[in-house]
């Protein structure tokens, strides 16, 4: 085993970690900037060091800083998280060089997942189908319409670096590519300083499924079954549940199994998400990321695995505690996003939380970092905590996320609790009769 991990993160996940590294015994480094001294995983931590200013760039991202850190705390081992530095590339093979483990996969990996175009172009040669588009990067909006145009309309046009939803636009006809093209260009530049852009499809009805995995580096991977994160709004899930509404056991099994091969036939090392459209029966590979996923819990319900101990595990040289064959599903698993946001109109709602109270009993589980009288700084992410519910089945499920909402207190500031509240009324989301475009058409009514 390690012997001290660093967590280069912040808020709940960050405390997430704090709680594994606590309860398989290993000492635990929490980084933090100035917004962040009292925030809870510093609270909760072994110890805690103080790595930069508020903005992101100067704390968080700061590779110097958190190498810096290792050194002074002598920590052997970084957990990244989610967001953040948990899929550059550089920053694992830095920690490679510095000879202190990255809790996930090689940065080889992480740099070839990481490049869009790369990754269809190997997961095609893997067997994984993908969306129709470009087989590379476009030069020009010209070299675009002529895609699109093959194709058919709507295209998208998106960042081969991409990530988060961000430098993707849409072109529903030939009038809309150049300006398509210029505005996802200008945004990818801004967002992972690299313009390059490629065509896709534009799906009609397509749900967001994504296969979890996870593999030893050696050869052998397993999966998780899939998460259906379909209610998304601007890219972004909102909603996740497993198993899906529209998925069976046997496409399950295959889809499963091809996405475990895949990354078997790589050396994958740690958890991975292969995410996919699925319409009409079939899957098209869109994205695989190579870290632990916001939803990761839901998984973790209904498999009976907790994925953050497996990763340090693995990272730390160790197999794998299960086979495929002992992975199996267990009743139904819901996970929402809560936002320090203004519904409807969902503007940041950064301030003091004057209350705080987390719904609980059988099945229920919150991951927040928040507690009464803590300041949410402006400077991050507005994500404040997830509420994930387990249960025997999907009615059920839904009852008891329902009553968890009702139970949950965040005082002081605005939250996205009420969209959900009203989610649970709307018989498609009952139903589970949903697709990714279908939040969207429900937001504009309102």
């Amino acid at each position: 085993m390690v012997s001290k991990i660093l967590i280069a993160n912040r808020g709940e996940i960050a405390l997430r970690i704090v709680r594994a590294c606590k309860e398989l015994g290993i000492p635990c480094v929490a980084v933090h900037s100035t917004a962040d001294d009292n925030a809870m995983h510093v609270r909760m931590a072994d110890e805690a060091i103080c790595i930069g200013p508020p903005q992101s760039a100067t704390s968080y991202l700061s590779i110097p800083a958190i190498i810096s850190a290792c050194n002074v705390t002598k920590a052997d081992a970084v957990h990244p998280g989610y967001g953040f530095l948990s899929e550059n590339a550089d920053f694992a093979q830095v920690l490679e060089d510095h000879d202190i483990t990255f809790i996930g996969p090689r940065s080889e990996h992480i740099n070839l997942m990481g490049d869009k175009i790369a990754a269809k172009q190997t997961m095609a040669s893997l067997g994984i189908d993908c969306v129709p588009g470009s087989d590379g990067p476009v030069a020009d909006a010209s070299q675009a319409a002529k895609i699109a145009g093959d194709i058919g309309y709507p295209v998208l046009i998106k960042a081969a670096a991409g990530g988060g939803g961000r430098g993707i636009k849409i072109a529903r006809s030939a009038g809309e590519i150049d300006q398509a093209f210029a505005t996802a260009a200008a945004e990818a530049m801004v967002a992972f300083g690299d313009d390059a852009l490629y065509v896709e499809k534009y799906l009609q009805r397509p749900r967001h499924i994504e296969i979890q995995v996870f593999g030893d580096g050696a050869g052998k991977a397993v999966h998780l079954g899939e998460r259906d994160c379909s209610l998304q709004r601007r890219h972004q899930k909102v909603f996740e549940e497993t198993p899906s509404p529209c998925i069976n056991d046997d496409t399950r099994h295959e889809i499963g199994s091809r996405c475990a091969n895949a990354v078997a036939a790589i050396s994958y090392s740690g958890a991975g998400t292969v995410e996919f459209l699925y319409e009409d029966g079939k899957f098209y590979f869109i994205e695989m990321n190579t870290r632990l996923q916001v939803e990761h819990p839901i998984t973790e319900s209904v498999y009976g695995v907790d994925l953050v101990h497996e990763q340090i595990r693995v990272a730390a040289g160790q197999p794998m505690s299960f086979v495929q064959e002992e992975l199996c599903i267990r009743g139904h698993s819901i996970e929402v996003r809560i936002n320090a946001e203004s519904f409807p109109s969902f503007a940041a709602c950064p301030g003091t939380v004057s209350a705080f109270h987390s719904p609980g009993g059988p099945g229920v589980r919150t991951d927040s970092a928040l507690y009464s009288g803590y300041r949410i700084p402006p400077h991050y992410d507005s994500l404040i905590g997830k509420v994930i519910v387990h249960a025997s089945d999907r009615r059920a499920t839904l009852a008891k996320l329902n009553q968890a909402l009702d139970e949950l207190i965040v005082d002081g500031i605005d939250s996205t609790v009420e969209l959900f509240q009203l989610l649970l009324n709307e018989p498609d989301i009952l139903e589970g009769n949903y697709n990714i475009h279908w939040l969207e058409g429900w937001l504009s009514g309102k």
